[in-house]
């Protein structure tokens, strides 16, 4: 009997710990939660600014933005975006054909599509008809015009969201080409992933191939977090009927059950997706933008909820944790082309928050 007693008390204690858990579990996923976390982050970030506001770190960031002002309905924050735009001129980067100089467009056609202001979009239109008339230069690296993975999320949605509001169906055109040039280049169709460029594509014979430490190769997360992120905007842009949208579709659905597999077990991504041992902790910007990506799949239908709900809420209770006390997103990796610089709980950057605002614009959709 004694011994009935003491398993009965084990089990209600081990139970209650369980229920505990569960709720704490459940407050990351409340609604007044995620607005107001995603509100403290917003708040943090646009105190703290970093870089020159067309660079590419601020396109992800105010990418986020939008998505917040779009969560959390709040004049406030359109006033910002605006204000950044009026800062800029409107203008993109000013480097013709890179990719990382036109991201921060996105956010000025959203606005567009809102006050119908044309100045808003006339210097990227400008800046197009330059670059589709200008032949790029390639090199060693740079054999194509997008050349590194994390392109992927900085031109190609400004393109397709360029064409869908003006109805000009040759920036989508322009995407097809200059994108499947960077997926032939740089996309590893046995790991279904993507390279971050060329040094890191496995077996080329015109580069030395730089490995991990565990002899695998290297898949950097952030990079493949911008893919996966691009795709996202590029599907929830592109018309139904668009020739080439099943080849987006495959692209997104072929990273999403590999990404979803490498998930470790605080929920997190590594800096390196196939060396994880090497780099211990979890890192906020490839996370953030996986579980947008993800979380959007699972809310248009093209992720089985049953098996990714779980990976998206283990990710999105993980992301929580790297947020620190006065509301900045920590454990950012800085700025780099591989997996190999450090960070910590104070490391921060602009785009970590863009991704977590993304994030949280589409968990709060979920229906659980």
């Amino acid at each position: 009997m004694k011994k009935l007693f003491v398993v009965f008390v084990a089990v209600v204690f081990y139970a209650g710990i369980t229920t505990a858990q569960n709720v704490e579990k459940e407050k990351f996923f409340d609604e007044t939660f995620i607005k107001k976390t995603m509100k403290n982050a917003l708040d943090w970030q646009l105190h703290h600014p970093n870089h020159k506001l067309w660079d590419w770190t601020n396109g992800a960031f105010y990418a986020g933005v939008y998505a917040a002002y779009e969560t959390l309905e709040n004049e406030n924050i359109y006033n910002a975006i605006y204000a950044m735009g009026e800062f800029n001129n409107w203008e993109p980067g000013p480097r013709l054909h890179h990719a990382d100089d036109h991201v921060i467009c996105q956010s000025y056609i959203d606005l567009y599509r809102i006050s119908g202001e044309r100045k808003m979009i006339q210097p990227f239109i400008e800046m197009m008809e330059e670059f589709m008339a200008t032949p790029y230069e390639t090199g060693d690296i740079r054999k194509v015009t997008w050349w590194w993975c994390d392109a992927l999320f900085m031109a190609p949605p400004a393109l397709i969201k360029l064409g869908t509001t003006l109805k000009e169906n040759k920036y989508l055109e322009l995407n097809d080409k200059l994108f499947r040039e960077c997926y032939d280049l740089l996309y590893d169709k046995e790991e279904h992933l993507y390279a971050r460029d060329i040094r890191y594509k496995w077996n080329e014979p015109e580069v030395e191939i730089i490995k991990e430490a565990n002899g695998k190769k290297i898949f950097w997360s952030r990079g493949n977090g911008w893919v996966m992120g691009g795709l996202v905007r590029v599907l929830e842009e592109l018309p139904e009927n668009w020739p080439t949208r099943s080849f987006y579709l495959q692209n997104y659905m072929e990273m999403a059950e590999r990404v979803a597999s490498l998930q470790q077990e605080d929920g997190l991504w590594r800096a390196s997706l196939l060396d994880p041992q090497s780099y211990p902790g979890g890192e906020a910007s490839g996370s953030g933008f996986y579980v947008y990506a993800l979380a959007w799949g699972i809310n248009n239908g093209l992720l089985d909820k049953d098996k990714y709900l779980p990976v998206v809420e283990k990710a999105w209770v993980g992301l929580n944790t790297l947020i620190q006390p006065d509301g900045r997103v920590g454990w950012v990796q800085p700025i780099g082309a591989d997996p190999r610089k450090n960070f910590s709980a104070e490391s921060w950057e602009v785009y970590g928050t863009g991704a977590y605002l993304l994030a949280g614009s589409e968990v709060i959709k979920l229906e659980r």
